[in-house]
């Protein structure tokens, strides 16, 4: 049995519901002559290039399952976001659909969220693992990413491009296979296997450590959390406990944060962070 047939007719009224709280005017239609707020069947039809009278039916109950592609469709209509497509979906077909990758960057809100977390370094990362956020904490612990351009923005490229990375690591091949395992994983369930097939072309390439790590075809047991070790320039080894977050709404994001575990490495931190903060005044 469907999901839509399982629900009885919620299908349908979410749709109606969507529709309702459409503007007619955002789409430059005009709005004489509506006894109903929102736009109408032919007009939710005509947008998502189906049949009006399947679109009915779909509001209806009649007709059977539509198809993913229809939903696909009808969700770009109605202009959903990432989370109610997701929710029409359960409701017509009874699965979420398949991930899609995007790149769009972060919100305010969300780099607000990482500059509160000082002076834990904390940064959002792609499941390609581009780096396209992160707050001061990180800038001066792990890598100065803004002195980057965005496309050198990659972890994979600075740990197996930059003999930086090296210095720094406790146990330098245990982290980038470990890294290999992860972002493979990760690329995977976002739905950008396809997307990083460039970037892992190229470090192929460019490192015969990658190329035989990507080989191996290894995956971690966990990555969500564990500790890091790291050596820095000025403040020497420091331990973090790392937890990695996802995004909610976005397959395709990752915040991952560093908590020092130790209290005298936070304090030695903030030491360090402070010059900076008082120069930008």
């Amino acid at each position: 049995m469907s999901g839509r047939m399982a629900n009885g007719n919620m299908l349908g009224t979410y749709l109606r519901d969507r529709r309702a709280k459409l503007d007619p005017t955002a789409f430059g239609l005009s709005q004489a002559r509506r006894r109903t707020p929102g736009l109408r069947r032919e007009e939710v039809a005509q947008r998502a290039n189906i049949s009006p009278t399947w679109y009915t039916w779909l509001e209806q109950g009649r007709g059977g399952a539509p198809s993913a592609d229809v939903l696909d469709r009808i969700s770009r209509a109605l202009m959903l976001t990432d989370v109610e497509r997701e929710h029409l979906f359960l409701l017509g077909l009874g699965r979420p659909p398949e991930a899609r990758y995007r790149t769009e960057g972060v919100t305010p809100r969300l780099q607000r969220v990482l500059d509160a977390l000082e002076p834990s370094p904390a940064l959002i990362r792609t499941a390609a693992w581009d780096i396209v956020a992160w707050n001061r904490a990180a800038t001066v612990m792990l890598h100065d990413y803004g002195s980057l351009p965005p496309e050198q923005r990659n972890i994979l490229r600075f740990m197996f491009l930059d003999p930086r990375a090296r210095a720094a690591q406790h146990d330098w091949e245990s982290v980038a296979r470990f890294i290999v395992g992860a972002f493979r994983m990760e690329a995977a369930r976002a739905g950008a296997a396809t997307a990083v097939e460039p970037l892992v072309d190229e470090l192929s390439r460019l490192s015969p450590e990658f190329k035989a790590m990507w080989r191996d075809n290894d995956v971690p047991a966990t990555h969500g959390e564990g500790v890091k070790h790291i050596r820095h320039p000025l403040l020497g080894p420091i331990a973090f406990e790392y937890s990695a977050f996802a995004v909610d709404g976005r397959l395709d994001l990752s915040m991952v944060v560093y908590n020092p575990v130790k209290q005298e490495d936070s304090d030695r931190i903030r030491s360090l962070m402070a010059p900076r903060k008082a120069g930008s005044a």
